[in-house]
């Protein structure tokens, strides 16, 4: 499994590469509630984290595919 500081830059980067190549889609991310976990305080670790990432890239094909 991938560390915490793998997994963050690798979603970083997707992030970046969301607003910059599908701007409408990541004007969306922030109001979507499958990207915000439903605990108050979360515990961050590489599995929630890759969780995420793939949350994100599941985004960007759905998006794609439309």
């Amino acid at each position: 499994m991938k560390t915490e500081q793998e997994l963050i830059k690798e979603i970083t980067d997707l992030t970046f590469k969301i607003e910059k190549n599908y701007p409408e889609l990541y004007a969306l991310l922030q109001e979507d509630p499958s990207t915000i976990p439903s605990m108050e305080h979360p515990e961050i670790n590489p599995t929630v984290l890759q969780d995420y990432l793939n949350t994100l890239k599941e985004h960007i094909e759905h998006h794609k595919s439309k």
